[in-house]
């Protein structure tokens, strides 16, 4: 008799410590809008798997495919506390801060040498600052290289865009686009594909990866690579809402950050490889491929100097200040 109460109190003390196990095990949902195999996907499984790795009762559960938020509407939920980690395009967020505009702006980068730069200097620091005021903070840094791809032509030079409807991902991208004679349709790059199918779209600008993952080789017949005269580059960071973050145990807080540290180092060796993929897998589908001259691309930055850096500088309180402390960075 004994015996057997002594082996019920020692299973009901199992139970109790395997329930209390289980409660103390806490999971958050991290959200973006890329396939699995993407390489911001990549960055927040390598959270996930850090995290889990550290054994401090913590979980990343991730939605791909924009499963669980649309693209657009997770900067939103971040803020809210809807959403605890997202792999965002910060400057689909403009319309609600329009400084975020500078993260996709022309020319403003135009290789992964100065990305990796920016990430320390005194501009990063302000965009940061809007991101942490907004109740938001930065788990991992990361710049994509972009291209331009066409079904009607190849676009290099600013009037081999004209007439042709494009889409660009942010408002002063596509105020260049505008100046130079094209038409804007805005969505997220995950309708890219669709839109050029149907006609909706001639043309589009998007990131390396996105036109792998999204496949918009099947739609185009023409890619203008980055090469050394990347037009387009934008943040696309790893974002956590601090609600959730200061939710989390000390221990759970350091194992986080160490995470988001490893994906930054990880998304820093895939960077300049995501071009040449794009490049091989465009010329391997039988697409054209061609890269911007340096005066090409001077041309673009003289229309990009009217349009967009203007608008930015008269629209954005300390906008121009800002611009200046971006290409100030060597």
């Amino acid at each position: 008799m004994l015996t057997k109460l002594l082996h019920g109190v020692g299973v009901a003390a199992f139970l109790t410590g395997s329930m209390a196990a289980a409660q103390a095990q806490t999971t958050l949902r991290a959200s973006h809008q890329w396939p699995p195999g993407d390489v911001r996907h990549e960055m927040v499984q390598t959270i996930a798997d850090e995290v889990a790795a550290a054994d401090v009762g913590l979980e990343v559960q991730i939605y791909p495919a924009a499963s669980l938020f649309e693209p657009r509407e997770q900067w939103g939920a971040l803020v809210e506390g809807q959403l605890d980690i997202s792999a965002f395009p910060l400057d689909y967020a403009s319309g609600r801060q329009p400084i975020f505009s500078a993260t996709l702006m022309p020319g403003l980068v135009r290789n992964h040498d100065r990305a990796e730069r920016l990430n320390d200097s005194a501009f990063m620091d302000e965009i940061k600052q809007v991101i942490d005021e907004a109740g938001v903070m930065v788990l991992a840094d990361s710049w994509l290289a972009g291209a331009f791809a066409s079904k009607v032509n190849c676009i290099t030079s600013p009037e081999t865009i004209d007439g042709q409807v494009t889409r660009a991902a942010g408002p002063m991208f596509e105020q260049m686009l505008a100046g130079a004679g094209a038409s804007i349709a805005s969505m997220p790059s995950s309708e890219i594909y669709t839109a050029m199918q149907t006609g909706v779209l001639d043309a589009a600008n998007t990131s390396s990866g996105s036109f792998v993952s999204y496949r918009i080789y099947e739609q185009a017949t023409c890619l203008t690579a980055p090469g050394d005269n990347a037009l387009w580059f934008m943040y696309e960071p790893i974002l956590m809402s601090k609600q959730s973050f200061e939710e989390l145990t000390p221990e759970q807080q350091e194992a986080l950050l160490a995470a988001g540290q490893a994906a930054e180092e990880f998304f820093a060796t895939q960077a300049r490889d995501l071009d040449q993929e794009l490049v091989e897998t465009f010329e391997n589908a039988g697409v054209e491929v061609v890269t911007m001259s340096a005066d090409d691309y001077q041309a673009w930055l003289d229309i990009a100097q009217e349009t967009s850096y203007a608008t930015f500088a008269e629209e954005v309180e300390g906008g121009a200040e800002l611009i200046d402390k971006a290409l100030a960075v060597e």
